[in-house]
């Protein structure tokens, strides 16, 4: 036993939630980040200002009979799985011949696990970078050894698991969106919190909400109560700097002064559960553009530009007429007005009763 101990500790495997969790979580949100959620951004962009460039074919491809055309944005979302993949391997500290040959797992396992491909890549990610971690260096034809196995045990994961994963994770999603429907009031409520609080805390709603393939108004509301809710409610010690910081950034810089005092978290809390409800109930605020937007509140604006997104491909698949002025003023409230407000006005008895005091919020910025 010890000396497996002491291989693991030469390979850097550490079994751990954090690096897994956290560490890893994170780092995938930000491969979905860079491909599909920019590819969307760019083709959005691409399609409303006419610019051709971003709109026009950029790259064909021509397999048989079938002619596959991609613009910049569909080539983006094209390589989520590699970006995925690669981006955890960098999290979990692989070398570089396992992490470049991630690259190969990370697409092979998102096409594999279909509509909850992220979840997918997310484990078998993981499973391979330490496979191909344990291997590494540990023949004199390790430019040969470390790919092949990173690879095959990759592939071979994904053949296992990757189908079973995707399914179960539509179906958590399906049935997320189905209990929203039928009690749009209390899964309003119990959505905006859960994806709000992971927000804030050193995981990714982001990747929560791309992995379950989740896409409503009760997500959106609940991360841009916590980002906007923060911003606002810390402005005195923060000033213009913390709402940019908190507002269009994370409200994952308040992690420390939770720690330290979690009662700072009531009020953007308690924001969330009174906007999540007014999304489903009254505003019946979707999230119809990519999943991951959902767990990205105003962080870049990309929640609304999500919510923004789905509009469309409601209207070009005939399920909506035309973009209401009560739509934008749902997104305008869930995402800006109430959150701020809320947030505000929640924490003024919390600081009358000492609950929350001046510094509480301080960010070193």
């Amino acid at each position: 036993m010890e000396k497996v101990r002491a291989f693991l500790v030469r390979k850097n495997i550490t079994f751990s939630a954090k690096r897994y969790f956290i560490d890893a979580m994170s780092a995938m949100a930000q491969g979905l980040f860079c491909t599909l959620l920019v590819g969307t951004i760019l083709d959005t962009i691409g399609k409303q200002f006419g610019i051709g460039f971003l709109t026009n074919a950029f790259l064909t491809i021509k397999q048989g009979d079938v002619v596959l055309s991609y613009t910049i944005g569909g080539l983006c979302s094209l390589m989520v799985g590699p970006a995925m993949a690669v981006a955890i391997g960098n999290a979990l500290q692989a070398p570089p011949l396992v992490l470049f040959s991630l690259i190969t797992v990370g697409f092979a396992t998102n096409v594999l696990g279909g509509a909850g491909g992220p979840l997918a890549v997310f484990f078998v990610a993981i499973l391979a970078a330490e496979v191909g971690k344990a291997v590494s260096k540990e023949t004199k034809i390790d430019i040969l050894v470390t790919p092949v196995v990173t690879i095959l045990a990759g592939i071979g994961f994904a053949a296992l698991v990757a189908r079973p994963i995707g399914t179960a994770a539509t179906s958590v999603g399906d049935a997320i969106k189905w209990a929203t429907e039928l009690q749009p009031f209390f899964m309003g409520i119990l959505v905006s919190v859960i994806i709000g609080v992971a927000l804030t805390l050193p995981i990714s709603s982001a990747a929560i909400c791309a992995s379950l393939n989740l896409t409503g108004g009760a997500a959106v509301a609940g991360c841009c109560a916590q980002m906007v809710g923060f911003a606002v409610m810390s402005f005195r010690e923060n000033r213009w700097g913390g709402l940019v910081a908190q507002g269009i950034g994370t409200s994952m810089l308040q992690m420390g002064n939770i720690v330290r005092n979690i009662r700072i978290w009531i009020p953007p809390t308690l924001a969330s559960a009174v906007t999540g409800p007014i999304a489903t109930c009254l505003f019946k605020l979707q999230m119809n553009g990519a999943a991951v937007s959902s767990g990205m509140g105003t962080c870049g604006f990309v929640g609304q530009i999500g919510v923004y997104t789905g509009w469309l491909n409601d209207i070009a698949s005939g399920a909506k007429a035309a973009i209401t002025g009560f739509d934008w003023l749902g997104l305008i409230l869930i995402s800006f007005v109430l959150p701020a407000v809320l947030t505000w006005l929640f924490a003024i008895p919390l600081r009358k009763w000492g609950w929350i005091k001046d510094g509480d919020l301080k960010l070193d910025l």
